[in-house]
Parts: C-alpha cells; sequence; structure tokens
C-alpha cells in the first residue's frame, strides 16, 4: 500500500460526498490508503447553528460520523483515516498536499452562494495544494453550453466516441511533463484512452503599419500540421512508458478551455496544468484556461501543478 493517501474533504455536502465517492475509488485503483478530512470553521453570518468551538475531535464529529456509516462495508476500517481540523478550508486544506497523492473535493460546500459554480475552498486548494488536486463537478453541467466552446466546428460538436476517456490539454508551446504524466497513469489505471487536445490560435492576426504590404496569408492546414507533429513529440515519452494506453491527438484552432469543456461531456476525467511560478510572479496563480475547465468541464476536473525545476 502507498504511504501517501489520497485525501477526500467533506463538510456534510451532497458536493462533499460525492467527492467522497470517487476518492474512495481512485484509492482503491492506487491502492492506498484513504483519509477523511472535515475542516471545522466558525460560522458566517446567519449560520450560527454550525458554528464549532473547543477542539477538534474525529470521535463524536457530526460529519465524519456520517461518512464512517456512508463507508461501511465499503472499504476496510484499517485504509481509512479520519481527521478533523479547524481552520479556514482554503487555507488548511492546501497545506495537506505535501502529504497526499491526491486531494478530493466538490465543487461546492455548504454555506457561500449557490448559484456560483466553483466555491472559493475549490479555487483555493486546487491553486495551492503541492500535489494534484480532483474537483467533482454537481451532476447535470451542460459542457454544451456552460462555457463558449469557440470555433469547435465538426472537431468537438459531435457525440464522443464510446467508451472511457481521460482527456488533457497539451499547449504545444510549453507543454507540462508533470500534466501528461498524470493523465496517462489515470489513463493506466481506468483502462481508458487518453484524447489530447492542443489548440492553436486561430484566425492569425497580422498587424502592419499604413502603407505596408500584407504578408502571405498563414496556411491553417500547416499550423494544424505543426501542432500535431510538435504534440506527439512531446507525447512519445508517455507513449513509451505506458504502451498499454491508446492514445487519440486533436490539434483544434480557437480557444483551448472551450474544447477542453466540451470535451469533458461523458469523459471519466479532465487534466489540466496549473501555471508555473515566473521570476516576476512568484505565487502560485491559477491559469485562465484551468479555472474555466474547473467552472465549467461537467466531468472531474484535475488541477496538476508543475514538476519541480531541475537543479
Amino acid at each position: 500500500m502507498s504511504t501517501a493517501p489520497v485525501i477526500a474533504a467533506v463538510d456534510g455536502s451532497d458536493d462533499s460526498l460525492r467527492a467522497l465517492d470517487w476518492a474512495v475509488d481512485a484509492a482503491r485503483r492506487r491502492v492506498a490508503s484513504l483519509r477523511v478530512v472535515h475542516v471545522r470553521q466558525y460560522a458566517a453570518w446567519g449560520q450560527a447553528d454550525v458554528l464549532v468551538a473547543g477542539p477538534p475531535e474525529a470521535e463524536g464529529d457530526p460529519v465524519l460520523d456520517e461518512v464512517r456509516i456512508r463507508l461501511a462495508g465499503r472499504v476496510e476500517e484499517s485504509a481509512v483515516e479520519y481527521v478533523a481540523l479547524e481552520g479556514v478550508p482554503g487555507a488548511v486544506l492546501p497545506e495537506l498536499g505535501t502529504d497526499a497523492q491526491l486531494l478530493v473535493l466538490g465543487s461546492r460546500g455548504r454555506g457561500g452562494f449557490a448559484s456560483l459554480l466553483l466555491g472559493s475552498n475549490g479555487l483555493a486548494v486546487a491553486r495551492d495544494a503541492e500535489c494534484p488536486v480532483v474537483v467533482v463537478p454537481r451532476p447535470g453541467r451542460d459542457a454544451g453550453t456552460s462555457h463558449d466552446p469557440g470555433p469547435v466546428g465538426e472537431h468537438g460538436d459531435g457525440p464522443a466516441e464510446p467508451g472511457p476517456r481521460v482527456v488533457v490539454g497539451l499547449h504545444a508551446d510549453s507543454p507540462d511533463d508533470a500534466t501528461l504524466g498524470f493523465a496517462f497513469a489515470e489513463a493506466a489505471l481506468r483502462e481508458a484512452r487518453v484524447q489530447v487536445i492542443a489548440a492553436y490560435p486561430w484566425p492569425v492576426q497580422t498587424w502592419t503599419a499604413p502603407g505596408q504590404i500584407l504578408p502571405p496569408a498563414i496556411d491553417q492546414v500547416a499550423v494544424e500540421s505543426e501542432t500535431r507533429a510538435l504534440a506527439e513529440g512531446f507525447l512519445a515519452p508517455h507513449r513509451g512508458r505506458h504502451p498499454e494506453v491508446r492514445v487519440d491527438t486533436e490539434a483544434l484552432p480557437g480557444d483551448a478551455a472551450g474544447h477542453l469543456v466540451a470535451a469533458s461531456r461523458d469523459a471519466e476525467l479532465v487534466v489540466v496544468g496549473r501555471h508555473r511560478r515566473r521570476l516576476l510572479a512568484p505565487a502560485r496563480m491559477m491559469g485562465s484556461v484551468a479555472q474555466a475547465v474547473l467552472l465549467h468541464a461537467a466531468s472531474p476536473i484535475a488541477v496538476v501543478p508543475p514538476a519541480p525545476p531541475q537543479e
């Protein structure tokens, strides 16, 4: 059994219980232990009935007691740890990622604004945790209308091929091996194919000074072919490590987030990378594509932190 657990963050909400079920399955596939964590915090205005006082203890915590009942007979007691913590979930949960191989939570928790598609805690954890974070959305998200997929055309509007899929985005200009590696490993665990989406900007806008002659038009077929060739080169090492995983690579024009959201329909998982830290922006960042996918994808979303820089 792996020493690093799969962590499920719960708060008693239906969203967190759906995430718990996903985490149970993930731990089973990884032959890993499961750690169920409830972060208790002082209630917001108007929620005094859930106010918590005193040191947190896993025994007697009503949320964790409910989880114990839910998992009875499904998971061996020796393979589950229950932890009660106190604090702000968006600050406490990311710290747990240093001792986990995966952190799973629901898209919304108790409280907050029900109309929002993703809670602030989910965004904070996905942005700050050291390990991959999986956010399990509420059922019924319409990936075809919740986010404009851009000029998908015949590539992405039709029904997906049947069978389990793990969708991953690949930026041909700056691919992230950690994101690709996670997608391939997850596909292997699920006996799924990997659907790689490499988006390229289109149409290309060319700016010229007044009176200058416009350069020759850029051939979209050539751009798509080059994007696909670059993607295949980056995928080669991952294919070698996982020869059992089938890979479908798509080079698509336009908005990467829109393509990934459209591809999330009936997918097992959509995998996106988190921004690397930059010299002038040392704080962790959530890229616009990752954030859009978190907000609108119909399937669970894995946000993978970048691999540490080589010494």
